[in-house]
């Protein structure tokens, strides 16, 4: 948790109770104040996860609540949500939501819905309706954040920081790496390509101008917009804030494929050594490894040992796994050589940009992938001395082979010309 007081929350460049903005961690450190341990899955999916009940206005002695709009909207809705969404009053004696100990209240009986709200949307503002269809937003009567001043008196004012909507979106995205920065354009092209409407998505390219021209520039590119609509006019003027690498993932990498996962594809006749020494070097390391094979029933390895395998390669893709192991048998790589399936699993390792080791058979595979001339370092020779699969899973640490993604993604190369 990041653990502040009033002080510096008068200090602090933006209001603190604004949801749309952060403090950043070199301001004020992050602090662990417990550990929360996630050891099984529910028992029943429905009974427990699609029936809890949460709600804000519970709360234990010593807590009070804050000004902050999102958690007073919710201090009064959840109640009625709840209400609603499990189908009366009701709800507080379902096992997941019980007190523990014996607890006595008005809530009973139920209610239906009498009215559904119709068309497209039901929110404003919105540019699928008239101006006067739909709900509108209401300045005079309508919920304003509640501010206390230093004379005591309750205030329904917003602060002046909450206008600012493009400042912290622009630290956000200084402070990522130049990889991440590719990533949010690549999210925002791919998202905004399933918008019909092209002033929507032209409005959004505005937008995004306020928060930096590069972007705004790789997503347009991205969108087959020629020319780049005036910059959305804002309430407030963005300002340049320090650079946070606290925010940038790749830029505090955890430095260990502890907990990650890799994927092996094997079938018949492969070496079992070499499978031996995998699942010894990643058990090492505290990674999970699963089997990947062309049927369920398993595999037999060279030592004649039948084994087990996790999944069948046409329903367990490569995008499941951290990183990924090809170490096919003779035959078996010829097989898959012509099987689909196998052909993207080792297609998508190398598009996503994993790591990928390779046993001496997998040159078969590669080549019908087509990926034979793209090797890169990011490719592992394995054999069955351990040293070679030590190394590989050592080298899975950094998750990554990110030298290659400008080879694989185009969007990339026209940003560079932009």
């Amino acid at each position: 948790m990041q653990i502040f007081d009033d002080e510096f929350a008068d200090e602090f460049e933006f209001d603190v109770l604004d949801a749309t903005k952060l403090i950043p961690e070199e301001q004020v450190p992050i602090r662990p104040i417990g550990r929360m341990v996630l050891n099984r899955t529910v028992d029943n999916f429905f009974a427990e996860t699609e029936q809890v009940a949460f709600c804000t206005a519970n709360v234990v002695p010593g807590i009070d609540f804050t000004n902050d709009p999102l958690l007073q909207g919710r201090n009064f809705s959840y109640l009625d949500t709840q209400v609603k969404r499990l189908g009366g009053p009701n709800f507080s004696h379902l096992p997941i939501n019980a007190p523990k100990c014996p607890m006595a209240h008005f809530q009973q009986d139920g209610h239906m819905a009498f009215t559904n709200p119709s068309g497209r949307v039901n929110y404003e503002p919105n540019s699928w309706t008239s101006s006067q269809a739909g709900p509108r937003e209401d300045p005079d009567g309508g919920f304003r954040t509640t501010v206390r001043s230093e004379s005591g008196q309750t205030r329904r004012v917003r602060a002046a920081s909450f206008a600012d909507h493009y400042s912290q979106a622009r630290q956000f995205y200084a402070s990522q790496t130049p990889i991440e920065q590719a990533h949010i354009a690549d999210a925002f092209a791919f998202e905004l390509s399933k918008v019909e409407r092209e002033d929507i998505r032209m409005r959004m390219v505005a937008n995004l101008r306020n928060v930096d021209e590069l972007l705004a520039a790789t997503v347009a590119a991205g969108l087959g917009v020629v020319d780049l609509p005036d910059p959305s006019v804002a309430a407030s003027v963005p300002v340049d804030l320090p650079v946070s690498t606290a925010l940038s993932m790749l830029a505090n990498p955890a430095a260990t494929f502890s907990g990650r996962k890799l994927g092996v594809l094997v079938t018949d006749g492969t070496d079992a050594k070499l499978l031996s020494g995998i699942l010894k070097a990643a058990k090492k390391a505290g990674a999970v490894v699963e089997l990947v094979a062309p049927t369920i029933s398993g595999i037999t390895a060279t030592d004649g040992t039948l084994q087990p395998v996790h999944g069948q390669v046409d329903g367990t893709p490569s995008v499941l796994f951290d990183a990924v192991a090809v170490i096919p048998g003779e035959q078996g790589a010829v097989d898959l050589s012509t099987h689909a399936p196998a052909l993207d699993f080792l297609r998508d390792a190398h598009a996503h940009c994993k790591f990928i080791a390779l046993g001496p058979e997998a040159g078969e595979l590669l080549r019908a992938a087509g990926l034979t001339d793209l090797v890169d370092d990011g490719y592992v020779a394995l054999d069955a001395k351990p040293a070679t699969t030590t190394s590989f899973i050592a080298t899975c640490a950094d998750l990554r082979f990110w030298d290659r993604e400008p080879t694989v993604n185009w969007r990339q190369a026209v940003a560079a010309t932009l």
